[in-house]
């Protein structure tokens, strides 16, 4: 099985692939099924219900917003992480939730979006399960497994889903580190360069160099963002921020002249 490099360096929201990026992902996903199905419109009220790690620690991951934000259509990767505590207050003190980003159901924060500290599902501790209803009557019910990397699996009813690999030759397929280094020395190429030419086989070579551009535009911003941001971190844990801390001892200790930046 063959991971695209997009998979393994996705963009996302913090602090946790699997508690964080996941949960939006699987709530975004049963948002859109229910509008794929034409349920969206019969939709009153939906409940959500995080199990095992997810449940246990949902606030200081990010999974209860994170949850809030996937019912309403956002992405991991485009979610406005400054706004977004801010509607969920809204959320929360207004009972209305826009689902799927469209249409406007009532939401009860403590009756609709539940943390089971002490539950869990039997295939994996990271398991949700998400209903819709259309006054009492169930609509609809999907469970899904936030598998880690920001991956989502579908109960499929067997009791043991599988992540499906992606069915793309590549012309340089591995499985170990070692078969990896043979290929390079029977082809005569770099890592980096085997690593191109299986990208190339999803997707054209300047989406591929495009797409790598832009995940290190990502990683340079979170860098300096941190840098230069003091305080304390989002969420309940007020964890504090040590990054801009650490920043200026550095620069102080670098005997670097004003303006260069030791970490360049």
């Amino acid at each position: 099985m063959t991971v695209s490099v997009f998979d393994l360096f996705s963009i996302g929201i913090g602090p946790s692939s699997s508690h964080t990026v996941g949960p939006m992902r699987a709530a975004a996903r049963f948002a859109r099924s229910l509008a794929d199905e034409g349920q969206l419109d019969r939709t009153t009220r939906v409940r959500a219900e995080l199990f095992g790690s997810l449940g246990a620690t949902g606030h200081g991951h990010g999974s209860y917003n994170a949850v809030l934000w996937g019912l309403e259509g956002e992405d991991p990767e485009t979610v406005d992480v400054v706004r977004g505590p801010a509607r969920t207050a809204e959320i929360v003190e207004s009972g209305r939730l826009r689902l799927n980003g469209t249409s406007q159901i009532a939401f009860n924060s403590d009756a609709d979006l539940i943390l089971h500290r002490r539950r869990r599902l039997p295939f994996h501790p990271n398991g949700m399960t998400f209903s819709a209803y259309a006054d009492d009557e169930v609509l609809s019910e999907r469970t899904y497994y936030s598998i880690g990397g920001g991956f989502v699996l579908d109960d499929d009813g067997s009791g043991q889903p599988e992540l499906k690999p992606d069915p793309t030759p590549v012309p340089y397929p591995f499985r170990t580190g070692a078969e990896l280094l043979d290929i390079c020395t029977e082809h005569g190429l770099k890592i980096s360069e085997v690593a191109l030419a299986n990208e190339c086989a999803r997707r054209p070579e300047a989406d591929v160099r495009a797409g790598l551009a832009g995940i290190w535009q990502v990683m340079q911003e979170c860098v300096r963002h941190g840098c230069a941001t003091p305080g304390v971190l989002p969420g309940r844990l007020q964890v504090r921020r040590r990054a801009a801390d650490l920043y200026l001892r550095l620069v102080a200790d670098s005997g670097f002249g004003p303006g260069v930046d030791p970490l360049r």
